[in-house]
């Protein structure tokens, strides 16, 4: 079963539904996706029974926006644990404490900020969000002093930006404040299969423009990347779902590696892959449809797929805005001058700017990770992009 919500739908996924006829939940985004030309939707009841049958239903949302009808209707299902287990990035962190015995965490209700004792912490530390989403409110401590000037910002944070997704999604009522896991960072869209076994889909590197630099601005793939990790990741993964106790279950996964080679999560996204079907990389890197892989239980066959892609690189870019920028007061965006900066450009997904923080995202085909196309865009201020209403 799929469930559809705000705030995107890909085309691919779409076509994917319709040519497997995988049943989706009745929601105002599906009924608006297929305007009744496609698969019958599910009512609440039935979607309801069918989560809740004897054996481990297959469920992928496009959106975290989904959570809150697991919550309402599969309370107790092993779907809603795992929900709940990853979500919670406070539950999440003491699941696996016990393997890192020397990593602090520590949570901070919304009340409790002003209150908070940073040296409790080693520097640096990240402060962000216990629900968090999209890297919204997440923020790098880096002098003690400058707590009181961070708490501040993430109250009004709160206020500009705890409307765009449901509570289920990003809360800011709660915070968890941990020590930074240093080293390079990485993304893996996988699921746990009937046995508990993770099946990986595609491995991304997460570009930073600074040690300071928290943004999801540029994502890369290539079969170097992915031939490296995946065995490793597997492992570590598969570890996780040992503790959680899952089956059938999509996820995306945020990951460091330390310069000794030492694997820690940072947060584990439920029941979906990367987010605003960014997972549809996959196809245009690999040919991989990480829908029908996890709905169908068909892991990749990685040795001929890298050996068919060797020595292409693919990326991923999200044009971004800083959260200074009144959305609604945006009159529209050249969009040709951005598609200009980059020289192999796959697809363009226009965003509702007026609506969200960012007016695209673009898939693209690129050099090397360190190609100057990338590292430009990095830290590029992405506002000259922008006519403002006067």
């Amino acid at each position: 079963m799929i469930i559809l919500e705000e705030p995107y739908v890909s085309g691919f996924l779409q076509r994917t539904i319709l040519e497997l006829g995988t049943p989706v939940l009745d929601t105002p985004k599906a009924r608006q996706t297929f305007a009744g030309t496609g698969p019958a939707l599910l009512t609440d009841q039935e979607a309801e029974a069918a989560g809740r049958s004897g054996q481990s239903p297959r469920i992928y949302a496009n959106s975290e926006n989904a959570l809150e009808w697991i919550a309402i209707h599969l309370a107790g299902t092993q779907v809603h644990h795992g929900v709940r287990l990853f979500k919670d990035k406070v539950l999440f962190r003491q699941l696996l404490a016990d393997l890192y015995p020397d990593y602090r965490f520590q949570a901070i209700s919304f009340e409790g900020l002003s209150a908070f004792d940073p040296t409790a912490l080693r520097l640096p530390f990240v402060v962000k969000p216990a629900v968090g989403f999209f890297s919204l409110g997440v923020h790098v401590v880096t002098r003690y002093e400058d707590w009181p000037g961070i708490a501040e910002t993430l109250r009004q944070e709160s206020s500009s930006q705890g409307h765009l997704y449901p509570g289920h999604v990003l809360g800011f009522d709660q915070f968890i404040a941990e020590e930074s896991i240093p080293g390079e960072e990485f993304a893996v869209d996988a699921y746990f299969d009937h046995e508990g076994r993770a099946v990986i889909l595609n491995i991304l590197g997460h570009l930073f423009a600074s040690p300071e630099d928290v943004s999801d601005r540029v994502y890369y793939t290539s079969p170097d990347l992915v031939r490296q990790w995946h065995d490793p990741f597997v492992a570590f993964l598969e570890e996780v779902g040992r503790r959680a106790g899952l089956r059938h279950f999509p996820f995306h996964a945020e990951l460091r590696v330390d310069p000794a080679g030492r694997i820690a999560p940072i947060e584990v996204n439920p029941l979906r892959f990367a987010g605003w079907c960014v997972t549809d990389l996959a196809h245009h890197a690999y040919g991989i449809n990480p829908y029908a892989a996890f709905l169908l239980d068909q892991p990749p066959d990685w040795d001929r797929i890298l050996a068919e892609r060797q020595g292409r690189v693919f990326a991923v870019v999200v044009a971004d805005l800083p959260s200074t920028v009144d959305l609604e007061n945006i009159e529209s965006v050249d969009y040709e001058a951005f598609l200009a900066r980059f020289s192999n450009t796959l697809e363009l997904r226009r965003v509702d700017f007026n609506r969200y923080p960012v007016f695209a995202f673009l898939f693209v085909e690129t050099a090397s990770p360190d190609s100057p196309e990338l590292l430009d865009i990095l830290g590029a201020d992405l506002t000259r992009f922008l006519t403002l209403r006067r």
